[in-house]
């Protein structure tokens, strides 16, 4: 819980200190909700079509800080990669966020 709690930490200090607009719920909202739904649970029609991982099975909650920023970065299966569309200080403070939909 620590952890997750200075990561969440983290990323808002880094959307901060970046002069960033957006914070990680906005960029949440606006990147993955469509599929993941508001929740994380992935019960979207998008998501149910595609087969968005709901944040809270045990596969997802499972993977490392280090995997869940590859997968944002660099997609999986039918998730699209994010990387040079979403800076880096976004991506950490999405995964983040996700830790928190957990």
């Amino acid at each position: 819980m620590k952890v997750i709690l200075t990561a969440a930490f983290f990323a808002s200090f880094v959307f901060v200190a970046s002069g960033h607009a957006q914070s990680a719920p906005a960029a949440y909202t606006q990147k993955c909700q469509m599929c993941h739904g508001a929740t994380g649970r992935g019960d979207t029609p998008a998501g149910k079509a595609l087969g968005a991982r709901a944040f809270n099975t045990p596969d997802v909650m499972k993977l490392s800080n280090a995997d869940l920023l590859s997968v944002i970065k660099n997609g999986k299966g039918k998730m699209p990669a994010f990387a040079g569309k979403v800076s880096d200080a976004d991506i950490t403070a999405l995964a983040a966020y996700v830790r928190k939909l957990q």
